[in-house]
C-alpha cells in the first residue's frame, strides 16, 4: 500500500530528530539502522495484517 505523505518544516525536523537518535543508536551505522527498521517495519506489517483479518473475520460468536 503506498502513501504519500506531506510534512511541514517543523514535522520535517522533529523526523530527522528521531533518525539521527536512531542511527546514533546503531552507533552512526545508518546500513544496520536500515536493516533494524526494515525488520520492524516487517514485524509491525504482521501485526497490522492480522489485525486486519480480525476485523474482516468479524466478532467472536
Amino acid at each position: 500500500m503506498d502513501h504519500i505523505v506531506t510534512l511541514d518544516s517543523r514535522q520535517e525536523a522533529a523526523l530527522q530528530a528521531i533518525a539521527d537518535r536512531f542511527i546514533a543508536r546503531h552507533k552512526g551505522d545508518a546500513v544496520k539502522a536500515l536493516k533494524e527498521m526494515i525488520v520492524l517495519d516487517g514485524h509491525l506489517q504482521e501485526r497490522l495484517d492480522a489485525v486486519e483479518g480480525r476485523r474482516r473475520r468479524g466478532p467472536p460468536e
